[in-house]
Formats: structure tokens, sequence, C-alpha cells
């Protein structure tokens, strides 16, 4: 998907601005999933743009006081040829966590191949057997999380 992001931290930067229809989405979403390839060490530029964009709306609350991610579970996915999925994972933990949203127990789903080799994780025959287990759980606890969340909200702040 191609989508047209602005730089800046605010809801709707203009013409040509696709972050509002995105935002809706993510409005209208109870689980939300950051997805990112390792770049030197790091999340991709769009994955860290994206959570520059939801941090537009870090004051906004909804009628109790609440952030308005609260009640959103947030999740990670990763793949990359070198090691850094626990760190890349861990500042985007973070980022999920300052705007609101809620990390289930094993939040996050990776796949990082043998370092300074040429294999991709969209060129493997078949999902390893450890990463299809780690990300039915993820899955698993992320709709039992969002399920508490919709029948027992985040007491008003």
């Amino acid at each position: 998907m191609s989508v047209a992001y602005h730089w800046g931290i605010a809801r709707d930067l203009g013409e040509g601005d696709e972050w509002p229809q995105v935002w809706e989405k993510v409005a209208a979403a109870d689980i939300v999933l950051l997805a990112t390839p390792i770049w030197l060490g790091h999340p991709a530029s769009l994955c860290q743009r994206v959570l520059e964009r939801l941090n537009a709306d870090i004051s906004e609350t909804d009628e109790e006081g609440r952030q308005l991610p609260y009640g959103k579970v947030g999740l990670v996915a990763v793949v990359g040829n070198e090691d850094g999925a626990h760190k890349v994972s861990a500042d985007l933990f973070q980022g999920l966590n300052d705007l609101g949203f809620s990390l289930p127990p094993g939040a996050v789903t990776y796949w990082v191949g043998e370092a300074q080799q040429g294999t991709d994780y969209q060129d493997l025959d078949k999902t390893p057997e450890a990463v299809a287990a780690t990300t039915k759980t993820l899955a698993a606890n992320a709709v039992h999380l969002a399920t508490l969340l919709q029948g027992t909200p985040y007491p008003p702040s």
C-alpha cells in the first residue's frame, strides 16, 4: 500500500495528506499492529512517521479524560536480516505505550534471518514453526486483551 504521509504531528497536514483516512481506521480499530523491517538497527522511517502522526492526538482525550487510544491494543511485528528485533520492538512499545495503547503479554512477533545473508522473510518457503507459534499466541493474547478492555474499560482519569 502506498500512502502519502506528510511529515509532522498534526491530524491533517493539508492537500495530498492521506493520514486522515488512516487515522479513521485506527480510531475504529480495537487492535493496531505496527509492522516494520529493521533498518540500521532501527524501525523503518515510515513506521516512525506513523508514531509521529499518532502523536498529534497525544493530548486529546475522550469524555472521561482518557487518551484516545485507551482501550486499544498495540502490537508489533519485525523482520530483518540482522539482530535487533528486541531493540526495535522496545522502541515501538514505548511509543505505543506513551500514546495510550495497551500491550498484551508477548506483544511482538519477529523473524530475523542469519547475519550478512540475503534471505528475506518474504523469500522463505514457509513460515518457521517458532514464528508461526509466536504469531498465533500474539493474536490470541491481543484478542483476549481487546475483549477485556471492551467489557471493562480503564477508569476515567
